[in-house]
């Protein structure tokens, strides 16, 4: 199976400077990005410190309300705010839904029209109830949610990675230990938007292909989260860098679970 490494182009007008993702610690110009946040927990929060590195702006949200994440935002500074996850969704360019799959039908849909939607949910029937069409292995998390925002442009990312070790291994571009990232989507503009942004926050991206190649990077797959770790029976032991092709060779070996 061949996978393709997206290559991320540069963006070359901006008013602001990212010296943190050049190898040589030049400054690289940018377009800064508003990212709407839907879900702030660990993946949440650890996405919105990396774009707020890149000089990037988030607006967070969970499903409790914007007072109670106070402290967080005042954690995070000045390019970082709370909002609903109605206005979230308003307000990103891009916008991450990284909740429980359970509750991905309360993801608002109208202010999602048109944009690119970063999923990173994983399912789990202990906690979301079984879903007949992923025990059955007919669809995936995300294209479940691509179904619910049917105007939206869904990209799968995020979800096979332990927060700790997202937050430890982005790297200038160009370094011989950056990590990847596997992507899926069905939108190939949503793709290379996406393949850009992973750049700036200090990863490339490996492109599975569409939405349904997902499942290759989902729970308990030879590609979820091992590859990233030091110490695979203890990911909390730290870090360990996985470039494009361990992370597509992880890939290639992914069973379905009606196979394993």
């Amino acid at each position: 199976m061949a996978y393709v490494v997206q290559p991320a182009d540069r963006l070359l007008t901006s008013s602001r400077w990212r010296p943190r993702n050049d190898a040589l610690g030049l400054g690289v110009p940018h377009l800064m990005t508003t990212w709407g946040i839907i879900g702030s927990g660990n993946i949440g929060t650890t996405v919105a410190r990396l774009a707020i590195d890149a000089g990037h702006d988030v607006v967070l949200s969970n499903s409790r309300g914007p007072e109670t994440l106070t402290d967080l935002v005042e954690s995070l500074g000045d390019h970082a705010r709370a909002a609903t996850a109605e206005e979230a969704a308003e307000a990103g360019d891009v916008v991450l839904v990284t909740i429980p799959l359970k509750a991905y039908r309360d993801v608002p849909v109208e202010p999602l029209r048109g944009k690119t939607v970063l999923d990173t949910m994983n399912y789990y029937p202990q906690r979301d109830g079984e879903i007949a069409e992923l025990e059955d292995e007919s669809t995936t998390t995300s294209e479940l949610l691509q179904a619910h925002l049917p105007e939206s442009h869904v990209v799968k990312v995020f979800n096979n990675i332990f927060f700790q070790h997202l937050a430890t291994l982005a790297r200038p571009s160009g370094a011989e230990d950056r990590s990847a990232l596997a992507i899926a989507g069905d939108d190939a503009d949503a793709k290379k938007n996406v393949t850009e942004l992973l750049d700036e926050l200090g990863y490339d991206a490996l492109d599975l292909g569409p939405l349904a190649e997902g499942w290759r990077i989902q729970r308990d797959t030879a590609a979820y989260g091992t590859q990233y770790a030091a110490d695979p029976e203890d990911w909390t032991k730290g870090a360990e860098p996985a470039g494009v092709d361990e992370v597509g060779t992880r890939a290639a070996q992914a069973l379905r679970y009606r196979d394993a």
